[in-house]
């Protein structure tokens, strides 16, 4: 009976890179998403975290970047919110104060005009229902997209308001 072969090479700190270097081909990763990998390859966790912290020295693992690179993308890509994007950086295993950064850099008054624009773009879609209908929606469009209640609320009424959908009684004004 023939044993199994190991793929690859047999030296845990070469076979990290080889996953590393892998895993790395073709889109960025974190440093946590590579060291849950190298986890459930069975890579010691010393060895990991050498090979780790030298991809990070010589700059093929850099969190911050990402994180930088991940706010852009899916905030002008999909139009998400910080929550959703904060949300899915903790976890890609981005560090907090990293995350924390990354959101500063996302302006609250283009927040607000990705809001809009999404509503706009929606609104078409919900004509010809009913008031309450398109006000759940559109405000649960937003929500899942990590706005906020007071910001959805206020964004969706204004639009409504704006194509001259009575909305008064239904959403607060100075929620926020």
């Amino acid at each position: 009976m023939a044993g199994r072969q190991q793929e690859g090479p047999s030296d845990p700190e070469e076979r990290a890179r080889a996953i590393c270097l892998r895993l790395l081909t073709g889109t960025p990763r974190t440093r946590g998403q590579l060291a849950t990998a190298l986890r459930k390859r069975d890579i010691p966790d010393d060895v990991a975290e050498a090979v780790l912290s030298r991809f990070e020295d010589v700059g093929l693992i850099d969190d911050a970047a990402f994180a930088d690179a991940w706010v852009e993308s899916r905030h002008h890509g999909r139009g998400l919110a910080r929550r959703a994007l904060a949300r899915e950086l903790r976890n890609k295993g981005v560090d907090s104060e990293l995350i924390d950064d990354a959101m500063e850099r996302l302006d609250p008054e283009q927040e607000e005009r990705t809001a809009r624009a999404l509503v706009e773009r929606k609104l078409r879609t919900t004509r010809g229902l009913d008031r309450d209908r398109r006000l759940r929606r559109l405000a649960g469009m937003l929500a899942r997209k990590g706005y906020s209640e007071g910001l959805a609320l206020r964004v969706v009424r204004e639009a409504l308001e704006a194509e001259g959908e009575d909305v008064e009684e239904y959403l607060p004004h100075g929620t926020d």
